[in-house]
């Protein structure tokens, strides 16, 4: 892989993963599209690495507090922030472990992708649509964390999105769009540390040439880039524009691959 191809998909991954677009499916689909050498599911695992550094990044007054408040007081609302974290990542967790298999293979056909980015982008526009959407972050329950957890395990099918499908829960649940894409962010913190760990043991020496260091690189600066743009976004708009992307692409895919 080159160092350009590298950082094309840093950016792919950077804002794909924040948004409620699917970076696994662009990461799938841009080889395909430009004619390049499948990286394969471990690669893609590790360009997540990148994101994780920028969410921990612009979440990082965040954390410290979390587990600050945590430590003094368990269940004051640090405490029980961590707990709604964890609980929301068990089901993907699981859900990666098992169906690992599939998700390196049959969900990266670009078929199938384009039904996800079609079938999905209706309940995230109803969701989208939900009217008196008032919950802040102080009215996450361990129920609803994990209602949220177990959507996340959709994002396993690339198409479907992680951040699109956390957001889609939460917004049936009744929460504010920009409580909902700040919990979907700190969610993804565990679930891409995880991922990450998994697959870094396939990772030799040699792989850590100029190429993996810019598609890293190329991965947080975008994805820090985009946490800003999204939330102040989110704050007076919705997700119509990033529906509209979803269909135009699914449809896109339809045409060009379907035989």
């Amino acid at each position: 892989m080159t160092e350009h191809q590298a950082v094309i998909l840093g950016i792919l991954q950077g804002a794909g993963e924040f948004l409620p677009v699917s970076s696994s499916a662009h990461l799938a689909l841009a080889p395909k599209v430009f004619g390049w050498p499948d990286q394969g599911l471990a690669y893609d695992v590790m360009l997540h690495l990148g994101t994780l550094l920028a969410v921990l990044a612009y979440f990082a007054k965040d954390w410290l507090k979390i587990f600050s408040d945590a430590a003094k007081r368990p269940s004051g609302p640090g405490g029980r922030m961590l707990w709604m974290l964890a609980a929301g990542s068990l089901p993907a967790g699981i859900a990666g472990l098992l169906m690992k298999n599939a998700a390196e293979t049959a969900f990266r056909d670009p078929r199938w992708i384009a039904f996800n980015l079609l079938f999905f982008s209706f309940f995230i526009w109803l969701a989208d649509r939900k009217p008196a959407q008032s919950l802040g972050e102080d009215n996450f329950t361990l129920k609803n964390a994990m209602i949220i957890g177990f959507a996340q395990c959709l994002a396993l099918m690339p198409g479907a999105s992680r951040a699109g499908m956390t957001m889609m829960a939460a917004l049936f649940l009744g929460y504010t769009r920009t409580a909902s894409a700040r919990f979907s962010f700190l969610l993804s913190t565990p679930v891409i540390l995880g991922a990450g760990l998994m697959e870094a043991r396939k990772i030799t020496p040699g792989d850590l040439n100029a190429a993996f260091a810019s598609g890293l690189a190329a991965s947080f600066l975008t994805g820090l880039a985009v946490i800003w743009l999204f939330l102040a976004w989110m704050k007076k708009r919705g997700l119509a524009p990033f529906i509209a992307y979803r269909v135009i692409l699914g449809a896109a895919i339809m045409v060009y691959f379907w035989k």
